[in-house]
């Protein structure tokens, strides 16, 4: 039986996977979940009929995985080794991975994001082959979007007024407690505005903070309707898609023979 996938719905699935103890069905007719040896309905409801389907399968194995490539994908050098040594143990990997997090409030809030996200995408994946079945296009995977974390977990303030006469714009990241994060700061040279600086502590790296920080300035630069230009260091490759998302184009390659 068809039935429309929405957010509620996503989330009791979620919930129903992450339960290792349990041992459930969608009823498709009612759009719920329910635990086939303890539910509301009648002793003779025929479970095997296509009004229920199964859930995506989801393994303890599948939640290692998950916390393997989140680990994996850190830029904290610090934090990646302890979640590893966490999920190198021979018991108790998950609290173990869990405590390791606890010590890290804006990464657990990366986990929780992350895990959110991907296990969202498992039962969109899960939703497709049905509608392949019923011969309906499939639905979009959820992208990731971490602005909405960064601006929950820092305060951005600008420097300066950042008009034409000034000739400096500055946007300073820091933490809810102050302590300093991030800032990105530009130099306006015959009416194009250059970046200099862009620079994110390593704790607070991998988080996006630096996009949030190039997205600020460039709001200030569109308003005042100027080019923006920035020299990328070869080590810092991995930023060059974050520019190309805001409409740079490439114009150079600076060669540096060093003595």
């Amino acid at each position: 039986m068809r039935f429309e996938l929405d957010e509620i719905l996503i989330d009791s699935i979620i919930f129903s996977m992450e339960d290792q103890d349990g041992d459930s069905l969608l009823d498709t007719q009612e759009r719920e979940i329910v635990d086939i040896y303890n539910n509301e309905l009648d002793e003779d409801t025929d479970f095997e009929s296509d009004r229920f389907i199964s859930l995506p399968e989801w393994t303890s194995a599948d939640g290692y995985r998950l916390m393997e490539r989140f680990a994996a994908g850190l830029k904290k050098p610090v934090l990646r080794e302890e979640l590893s040594s966490a999920l190198n143990r021979s018991r108790g990997v998950f609290r173990a991975f869990r405590d390791v997090l606890s010590q890290y409030p804006e990464s657990e809030k990366q986990w929780f994001q992350f895990k959110e996200r991907e296990m969202k995408n498992e039962v969109i994946a899960w939703y497709n082959s049905l509608r392949e079945e019923w011969g309906l296009e499939p639905i979009g995977i959820e992208p990731e979007d971490t602005s909405s974390l960064v601006m929950e977990d820092f305060v951005i303030r600008e420097q300066g007024t950042g008009n034409r006469e000034q000739r400096e714009i500055s946007f300073i990241a820091e933490t809810a407690g102050g302590d300093y994060a991030g800032v990105i700061s530009a130099k306006i040279e015959n009416d194009v505005l250059h970046i200099n600086k862009l620079e994110v502590q390593e704790e607070f790296r991998g988080m996006g903070l630096g996009k949030t920080l190039l997205e600020k300035l460039l709001e200030k630069a569109d308003q005042q309707k100027i080019d923006v230009t920035i020299d990328l260091p070869f080590e810092s490759d991995f930023f060059s898609r974050s520019l190309h998302l805001a409409n740079f184009k490439p114009l150079m390659r600076r060669f540096v023979r060093k003595s």
